[in-house]
């Protein structure tokens, strides 16, 4: 077992395509060909944390929080990032992170929640823009179930609920092949007129490479003309935070005790009161406040999330209520779900849940 094989399995479960532009993901430190003793599953990635490795003899940290997010000029110990750094290469430990990969996921960050919670009907609450895209090609009609199958066996096609969903209009198709060229219907330096399909497909945008290659592979011709573009469509499947039902009403109180039993919280942070029952709750793990609109958007009674600033919780606008139940709170689950994914695909491997609180965080 390498390093690759790990991290292929978790980028098929979650492309680190869908991870937000500031943020650093994948590989961090190490070499994807070694082998892999063992797996070491955390939040964070702290030097108490490569330690626990290294007595656990797991050469892979596989990490929700990248331990390195900006440029290190130098790496001579004068920080925290800079020992974590130091100590994992002296050990040849590797470092994996999947951060808002995984917070983007329909299966991620948010989803844990949602579960955690009992929350039903889930949802994303602010789906990704620009992860849809649409290939059009023009095939002959003797090759054309062939083309369509393979670019379908290739993960296009799917909408929603939905697969195998293309769309073909009959047309005639022009070329003229010069000295050079080796045409598979007509001859060199003729013009030829053939009967073809414009045949249109979607597909995530993580799918694009294999999806090219299907074209490319079933297609007949020696110069296969297509496009690609980028739509706005919503992906029903990628986005941030998730918003659902609670099997039934509950009062604030009541809710508010239960949240902060079951997300082990020290304290929450919330805005006003309303004197009406929770019924549709909206989540995001980490810091949310940029999602307070579309919380209230989407007619949430309640917004959990973290790192709340003062005047943020005057965004509730006395419409919903705004609940901090701190960062780390929010996230803990992650590292459960990574080692549930991990084990149900490398059963007979050592994947280990990390016993290390990271909460820099404490109470009173």
């Amino acid at each position: 077992m390498k390093i690759k094989d790990i991290t292929s399995y978790l980028e098929e479960l979650t492309p680190l395509n869908y991870a937000e532009s500031f943020d650093n993901v994948g590989l961090l430190i190490g070499d994807y060909q070694t082998k892999v003793t063992g797996v070491l599953v955390t939040l964070d990635t702290l030097e108490n944390i490569v330690e626990e490795a290294i007595e656990k003899k797991c050469n892979l940290i596989v990490s929700f929080h990248p331990i390195i997010f900006s440029g290190l000029k130098k790496i001579n110990g004068n920080s925290y990032v800079e020992r974590v750094v130091l100590k994992a290469i002296k050990n040849d430990i590797a470092i994996y992170s999947m951060h808002t990969a995984l917070d983007n996921s329909f299966e991620g960050v948010s989803a844990k929640i949602c579960e955690v919670l009992g929350l039903q009907n889930k949802k994303v609450l602010i789906p990704q823009q620009n992860t849809i895209k649409k290939l059009t090609t023009y095939v002959p009609t003797s090759a054309l179930e062939k083309v369509r199958s393979q670019l379908f066996n290739a993960g296009a096609g799917d909408i929603g609920n939905y697969s195998n969903c293309s769309f073909t209009t009959a047309g005639n198709g022009t070329f003229k092949g010069n000295s050079d060229s080796n045409p598979t219907i007509g001859e060199q330096n003729s013009l030829h007129t053939e009967a073809e399909f414009l045949l249109s497909v979607t597909f995530e945008k993580h799918k694009e490479s294999g999806v090219l290659s299907a074209l490319f592979n079933s297609h007949p011709y020696e110069e296969v003309a297509y496009e690609v573009t980028s739509l706005h469509n919503i992906n029903q499947k990628i986005g941030m935070g998730m918003i659902g039902d609670l099997p039934q009403d509950v009062s604030e109180l009541d809710f508010l005790k239960t949240l902060k039993t079951t997300m082990n919280a020290g304290g929450i942070r919330h805005s006003k009161l309303l004197n009406k029952p929770i019924k549709r709750v909206a989540v995001l793990g980490g810091a949310g406040s940029f999602a307070i609109k579309n919380a209230l958007q989407e007619k949430a009674d309640i917004y959990i999330t973290a790192d709340i600033k003062y005047h943020e919780f005057y965004q509730a606008e006395n419409q919903l209520i705004i609940a901090d139940i701190g960062h780390y709170e929010s996230e803990q689950f992650t590292k459960n779900l990574l080692v549930d994914q991990l084990t149900k695909k490398f059963h007979n491997f050592a994947i280990i849940l990390s016993d290390k609180n990271t909460n820099p965080i404490h109470y009173l």
